[in-house]
């Protein structure tokens, strides 16, 4: 009896001993679970974060590329880059038109686009103007549409000091021609205002 107690005894004994083990483990295996999984959290979190600043700067570069060009952009495109249909001529910027329309829908379009009618008051715009209208006919910003007989640009630039290019004979003031535009061999003619031609626009270089 003394020894089969002794061997009861002994497997109780075992078996506790297995069973403490089998919870050390699964304590072990728990508590790794929980570290790695906190880990995983921390790590996420952490990523989110930079996640997040990387595409706050990123969306600040892209609103400063927006607005502030490169060198490189304005060398190219001086008279912006989001103005590339703009041409650029000592120091102005200047915009053939695609389509005709009248003196006062041209004069409109052009202070849409924050500019006004060409001012021709060289020379050398002139013949910039000359090359670049191909014999077509176009608007510019001279009128006498407020006293008859005296032509005025419509920036305040002094017309009776300026240069002129008037084609032979003109301006004649034929049906009440109150606009001027380009023809021919781009000198300048009288038309009444209501006719349809293609128009320049004319604006400084932007800051």
């Amino acid at each position: 009896m003394d020894e089969e107690h002794l061997h009861d005894e002994l497997r109780v004994f075992k078996d506790r001993s297995f069973f403490q083990l089998k919870l050390r483990s699964f304590f072990t295996v728990y508590l790794l679970l929980a570290l790695s999984f906190l880990l995983i959290t921390v790590l996420f979190a952490v990523s989110i974060s930079k996640v997040s600043a990387v595409s706050s700067q990123l969306h600040k570069v892209h609103l400063e590329q927006k607005t502030n060009y490169s060198s490189t952009d304005y060398l190219l495109f001086p008279c912006g880059p989001g103005s590339r249909e703009w041409e650029y001529f000592d120091k102005k910027c200047y915009y053939f038109s695609l389509g005709r329309t009248t003196w006062h829908k041209a004069k409109a379009a052009c202070e849409e686009m924050h500019s006004h009618l060409a001012i021709i008051d060289s020379y050398a715009k002139q013949s910039f103007v000359m090359f670049r209208t191909r014999n077509e006919r176009f608007w510019i910003g001279l009128t006498d549409e407020n006293s008859e007989g005296e032509w005025e640009w419509i920036d305040g630039t002094d017309y009776k000091s300026t240069f002129t290019f008037w084609k032979e004979g003109e301006p004649n003031d034929s049906s009440n021609e109150d606009c001027a535009h380009l023809w021919g061999l781009g000198q300048w003619n009288d038309v009444y205002c209501s006719y349809e031609c293609y128009y320049i626009c004319e604006k400084p270089v932007p800051a």
